[in-house]
């Protein structure tokens, strides 16, 4: 039986905590928005880059878990970004479809955009896909 977006855990994460929603998923796509707050500022008042990867890894795991098969799980391997514009307020929405999905990793391709649609970071996420363990 293939899984599904209800079975993703998402209380109590960081997804939960920094006020992620996921408003589209299956193995093909994803979408997460996310506010911009406050909580989500550098000290200089901006986004924090790593909150923009916290959404972009977010993206490519539901995706990811998604794509994977029954019995395994995925985990982030690797992650890179590039921020391309500053936001300070308002709604970010990012995007992720799969560049590979394999038997043993998946890389996912994620753009985060603001309210008007401009692109504020492309980041490309690597994922381990591996068994689940009986004990886990």
């Amino acid at each position: 039986m293939p899984k599904t977006l209800d079975d993703f855990p998402t209380r109590e994460t960081l997804g939960d905590t920094l006020g992620m929603v996921v408003v589209e998923g299956s193995a093909e796509r994803v979408v997460i928005t996310m506010p911009v707050e406050p909580r989500h500022h550098q000290p200089m008042g901006y986004l924090h880059g790593g909150a923009s990867v916290a959404l972009a890894e977010t993206v490519a795991s539901v995706g990811g878990y998604l794509a994977s098969p029954d019995g395994t799980a995925v985990f982030g391997q690797e992650i890179n970004a590039n921020h391309l514009r500053s936001v300070r307020e308002g709604t970010l929405t990012a995007t992720g479809t799969p560049i590979h999905v394999g038997r043993t990793s998946q890389v996912w391709g994620i753009e985060i955009r603001d309210d008007a649609g401009r692109l504020v970071c492309v980041s490309r996420c690597t994922l381990a896909v591996v068994p689940l363990r009986a004990d886990a």
